[in-house]
């Protein structure tokens, strides 16, 4: 069953403009589905190339002058080109086809956003869009579902995650194996092919501590401790992480205030699913003692999708002073300050904190919980 991706239309606005369309995304996030639907809807004269097959690698690598290239793609008007970031010199390969053929729209898709923007930064300079498609939103799922339906199912977002499979999988047996395969057959086979990594286990320690850490403050230097590297090399793979779309960063807000901490991070998961498969916990909330946090960092994630397909983003931060006064999301867009307490459960009236009021007196203030979620998605 197909899900009509907010990002769809985006796409579809860009077509035959005499640019490369980039679409970045991890695996298994419906980048294939979405440029097939686009390329059903057209309707036109097609080149679908699978860069997973080796074939089609070959053909590509070989393909080294336009007329190759033209050669390859034949009367094609549209060419969709999936996990270019397999082949070698694909920036310059594009670059001969948009500056040679202005007839031709090609659409490129990675997994890897790091491999596939090393390649193309340069040739393609001035002559590419970029997009980039994370797992599914709860606004994406209200396509399909009624509110009534979608508060059922709330728990099995947090549980198992955003993945189109798994979300759409019926049973909680199907939805966990569904998630633990994409935890332990693509997430640790994108992460290690990126610049060669052999070591696993620094990973696997890596992500299970900061999956432990999902709403807290993290340092670098313990982490270092707990996974037994360096620190910088913590910050090198949170890096290659992020790159891979596997966790995203939080920075502090901070206006120089003496009391405002303005060094430090927090590190979230845009998928649940992937990030309680690392742990091996797929419990239900009942028997939890991490509901707060997960509830947090799907919120938080949820924003930054729907910032991404929107293509209208605005910054996005934490706040905490020195005394522990703390707002768990700040967003800041066009010269405004909202700031977000996110709590599961209101079970008592929440107040912004002093600190922040006396501060900031023309910023708004909200409580995010799951009875009132979905007026934050407008």
């Amino acid at each position: 069953m197909y899900i009509e991706r907010l990002l769809e239309p985006a796409i579809k606005s860009h077509l035959f403009k005499q640019k490369a369309l980039i679409i970045y995304g991890a695996r298994q996030v419906g980048k294939t589905t979405l440029v097939k639907k686009i390329l059903a809807d057209l309707n036109i004269p097609s080149k679908y190339l699978n860069c997973d097959e080796m074939d089609i690698q070959n053909a590509l690598r070989e393909a080294e002058t336009s007329a190759a290239l033209k050669q390859l793609i034949g009367e094609s008007k549209l060419v969709i080109i999936d996990e270019a970031q397999r082949i070698k010199n694909i920036g310059l390969k594009l670059k001969l086809l948009i500056d040679n053929f202005t007839d031709i729209q090609i659409i490129a898709t990675g997994s890897s956003s790091l491999d596939l923007a090393n390649e193309i930064t340069e040739p393609l300079t001035g002559r590419s869009v970029e997009f980039w498609l994370y797992q599914l939103s709860i606004k994406e799922l209200l396509k399909k579902n009624d509110k009534i339906e979608m508060s059922r199912n709330l728990e099995n977002y947090l549980i198992y995650g955003m993945y189109p499979t798994v979300a759409q999988a019926k049973s909680s047996s199907e939805k966990s194996e569904n998630i633990k395969y994409l935890a332990s057959n693509y997430l640790y086979k994108d992460i290690l092919k990126v610049n060669n990594l052999k070591n696993s286990e620094i990973i696997t320690k890596l992500l299970t501590a900061l999956a432990l850490q999902i709403g807290n403050e993290v340092s670098y230097s313990e982490l270092s401790n707990l996974v037994g590297t360096s620190k910088q090399s913590i910050s090198e793979y949170i890096d290659l992480l992020e790159k891979v779309f596997v966790i995203f960063r939080l920075q502090p807000f901070s206006r120089n205030l003496r009391k405002e901490i303005a060094k430090s991070r927090k590190i979230y998961f845009y998928d649940l699913g992937i990030r309680n498969a690392l742990i091996n916990n797929q419990n239900p909330l009942s028997l939890r003692g991490d509901t707060g946090q997960l509830w947090e960092n799907f919120v938080i994630a949820e924003k930054i999708k729907t910032q991404f397909w929107l293509m209208n983003r605005s910054n996005l931060y934490f706040w905490r002073t020195y005394d522990q006064q703390e707002i768990d999301l700040i967003e800041e867009k066009d010269g405004k300050l909202q700031a977000f307490e996110i709590k599961y459960k209101a079970t008592k009236k929440v107040k912004c904190p002093i600190a922040w009021k006396n501060a900031y007196r023309d910023s708004e203030w909200k409580v995010i919980d799951k009875d009132n979620f979905w007026e934050t998605l407008d």
